[in-house]
């Protein structure tokens, strides 16, 4: 039997902007808002975005009303579809190939975060046929991600995003099932999907809790502990995190502590970087 390709590492699912034709200025739209100081379809270029590729605000953007654009992480994809697939030729050389780097770059962002999360999972589990489950479907998409365009542009990603999603779960079952969460009254609103907007959560042992997909809009968790909390696709805009341990937390990204409020004492997982408007706060 061949193998195959070795998976991504986490080091090589970071964005590395100098490589990349602004794809995240161009290929996706925003629509006014706290995060976006006015609209853009997507499929243009920010009327911010310079010739060589640059944002021309970038030292300005949370000051005019761009917190958005600080908050988003591409996972490398921008530079993998830039240089790998589309060798290095940029939209603007050709423009006839414009829509399809679009469409690309869509793609492989999710298939990049997909595999951030994979690795993750096979480090946290302790089942061996588990770590060897996340490491063949890392494996399956490592190969669609240095495939070819028409294989990018023809996955099935609800398909493939139910088979990671399965994966993740299990393993934060697994790892969630040895900590026991100390939340008091809060217990049955501590749950996949709560609304948390403003919650007071502030100095709790949170450990083994399940706040997948959860809305943390503006919670206070400052000094909790969220060890093995589970916060796949948890919305953490402005949640209060000075003093909150999450360096064992699973799935977190670093879009999410982007979005957050925290300061020098927050404990991060490996990987992940506090963001340069936490020291202005």
């Amino acid at each position: 039997m061949t193998a195959g390709p070795a998976p991504q590492r986490r080091q090589n699912l970071r964005a590395d902007c100098g490589s990349c034709f602004a794809l995240c200025c161009t290929a996706f739209g925003f629509s006014r808002s706290v995060d976006f100081a006015e609209d853009k379809p997507a499929g243009t270029p920010c009327r911010h975005l310079g010739s060589e590729f640059s944002c021309t605000v970038h030292a300005g953007l949370r000051s005019r009303g761009f917190r958005g654009c600080t908050v988003f992480d591409c996972f490398g994809a921008g530079q993998a579809v830039s240089q790998r697939l589309f060798s290095g030729i940029s939209w603007r050389e050709r423009p006839d190939l414009q829509q399809r780097m679009f469409a690309a770059f869509k793609v492989m962002k999710q298939l990049h975060e997909m595999l951030w999360y994979l690795l993750e999972a096979q480090a946290r589990t302790y089942d061996p046929d588990a770590a060897h489950e996340a490491r063949d479907l890392a494996s399956v998409i490592t190969a669609l991600t240095r495939g070819g365009l028409p294989e990018l542009l023809t996955v099935d990603m609800d398909a493939l995003h139910s088979d990671v999603r399965a994966v993740l779960v299990d393993t934060s079952e697994e790892v969630r099932a040895s900590y026991f969460a100390e939340s008091g009254h809060l217990d049955k609103v501590l749950a996949p999907g709560a609304d948390l907007v403003g919650k007071n959560l502030r100095a709790r042992r949170l450990c083994g809790a399940d706040l997948r997909g959860a809305c943390l809009i503006a919670a206070d968790l400052r000094e909790s502990d969220l060890t093995a909390v589970d916060l796949l696709g948890a919305d953490l805009r402005d949640a209060r995190l000075e003093g909150a341990d999450l360096s064992a937390a699973l799935y977190v990204t670093q879009p999410q502590i982007n979005a957050a409020r925290g300061s020098g004492e927050t404990r991060l997982p490996a990987g992940i970087s506090a963001p340069a408007h936490w020291h202005s706060q």
